[in-house]
């Protein structure tokens, strides 16, 4: 393979989007001889939450072919089957659903799911409850592992638990291992050739490295694409609110969820993920509508530690992104590129993606800029389509205690994509039909926009000419497959080998 005299890449940044891009560019061009080093700040620390995935990190993992027996001990992991979401309605029948992800057995489930969810907003009265019809929301339910039996041939898109500051130093300790080059330092200047390309960094201690490509993992600092490059953000804030974070641990005991939770607060929502040691929780909230203060006082009441000297981090979020992430020799990933709020767990999703479409982008265009166009145009839909599907979480909620969730859902800032989808539902359409027409189930299944719509309970008044039908499904035979089934699978606990939890007293 002719590399065209790309020899080096450097990126500059560490933490699980440094790592993960090391990690990846590193497994596909080694055997090409191009050199991946990375530097990263000493000064500067990672922030060590508990944090989720989509189903996609499993295939980082297989594709660097580490197993789930050596990374996830180290990095406090568990299984997650999906996300519950609490109190973001408040239709009775409609306070609490699952968002599950998905698996094979599905293709005998799901068209009863969405033949009822026609019914429902024809008027019957039928069962439109989420997780009455999938197994991974049965898996969640029972706090059990996504992992068959050996003869129960299925195939699972789980996704998983973890502290992301150990799964960088993780990534790290692996990558230093099969070659990638690791440095410390701080970036003091950015040099550029005459043709405005990134030539080198300079470090403050006057060391000088210099590369062929470089790879901007500076988070929101973006010191390459942003700061030196000068590329424009464009910010989400007209219909994304939420622009902070406040992350605090608490103690974990007893049966292991295998799920992500969601609740509602006043002005945003928490978040409580389980890890083997600890749970992570946070509160992702706007601050147009509360103070610091006000919100962390809100999370310490929401988990029991009002007065608990359990230290909480402040943290600050810009949601968005660069309106090019690939720009002359130089490619943000990461925050440095962009981040959509983490109510879907998409910041890792994100990373692996835009590295994944770089690589096959560069090596298809024999290392030159050719395909650059082409990949920041497929970036930016998956900004917009993966927005739209967060969006459609406010636009659903039916709280009124207070002037963030009703400015949420009355926001008219929407895309038209959106609103088509929207329009579909509530005229009673084949959303399948409707999705597939705008190109958007590559970011989101018609499962999961069906979940969140029936989930949130966005149907009309069950009709007194329409209250049975036969078409409805027996859901006590459903029930009892679902629980036929369930005997394939150990608890989580048990899967993830951590011995019996402890008993009250």
């Amino acid at each position: 393979m002719n590399t065209n005299g790309i020899n080096h890449i450097l990126i500059v940044g560490g933490g699980t989007a440094g790592w993960m891009t090391a990690s990846l560019l590193n497994h596909h061009w080694r055997k090409w001889g191009i050199q991946v080093s990375l530097v990263e700040s000493a000064e500067i620390g990672i922030i060590g939450v508990g944090e989720g995935s989509t189903p996609k990190m499993k295939d980082l993992f297989d594709t660097l072919e580490i197993d789930e027996a050596e990374w996830m001990p180290a990095c406090n992991g568990t299984y997650k089957n999906g996300i519950t979401f609490k109190d973001w309605s408040t239709i009775p029948g409609h306070t609490e659903y699952f968002h599950p992800f998905g698996c094979t057995i599905d293709s005998m489930t799901y068209q009863f799911f969405r033949e009822h969810t026609v019914l429902r907003r024809q008027g019957h009265d039928v069962d439109v409850t989420p997780e009455r019809y999938f197994l991974m929301s049965q898996l969640a339910a029972h706090d059990m592992a996504p992992k068959a039996a050996q003869n129960f041939p299925f195939q699972f898109d789980y996704a998983y638990h973890f502290d992301s500051m150990l799964v960088g130093r993780f990534l790290r300790d692996k990558a230093v291992e099969r070659g990638v080059r690791h440095m410390t330092g701080t970036v003091e200047h950015v040099r550029r050739h005459e043709n405005g390309d990134l030539a080198a960094i300079e470090l403050a201690d006057g060391t000088c490295l210099d590369a062929d490509f470089f790879i901007d993992c500076t988070g929101f600092a973006s010191i390459l694409l942003q700061k030196t490059l000068q590329v424009p953000f464009v910010s989400f804030a007209d219909n994304l609110f939420n622009d902070r974070a406040i992350a605090m641990p608490s103690e974990i005991s007893g049966p292991i969820p295998s799920a992500t939770v969601s609740t509602a607060m006043k002005h945003g929502w928490a978040w409580k993920i389980p890890l083997t040691n600890r749970y992570g929780n946070g509160y992702v909230y706007s601050s147009d509508y509360c103070s610091e203060d006000e919100a962390e006082t809100e999370l310490r009441s929401h988990l029991g530690l009002l007065d608990d000297d359990t230290e909480a981090r402040h943290l600050n979020m810009r949601v968005g992104c660069t309106e090019r992430s690939w720009v002359r020799n130089c490619l943000g990933i990461g925050l440095s590129q962009g981040f959509i709020e983490p109510l879907e767990a998409t910041a890792i999703q994100f990373i692996q993606t835009s590295v994944e479409m770089f690589i096959q982008a560069f090596q298809n265009g024999e290392f030159s800029n050719y395909h650059q166009q082409k990949y920041n145009d497929k970036v930016n839909q998956n900004y917009a389509g993966i927005r739209d599907y967060i969006v459609l979480h406010y636009q659903t909620n039916s709280r009124t205690d207070t002037d963030y969730w009703i400015n949420n859902r009355e926001n008219p800032n929407i895309s038209d994509q959106l609103r088509d989808i929207m329009d579909c539902w509530h005229r009673g359409g084949y959303l399948e039909d409707e999705l597939q027409r705008l190109g958007v189930t590559q970011y989101y299944s018609p499962i999961s926009w069906n979940c969140m719509l029936a989930g949130t309970g966005q149907f009309p008044p069950v009709s007194s000419r329409n209250k049975q039908h036969p078409g409805q499904v027996n859901q006590d035979y459903l029930q009892q497959f679902f629980a036929d089934c369930l005997l394939n699978f150990k608890p989580h606990r048990e899967q993830l080998k951590l011995g019996p939890f402890p008993k009250c007293a």
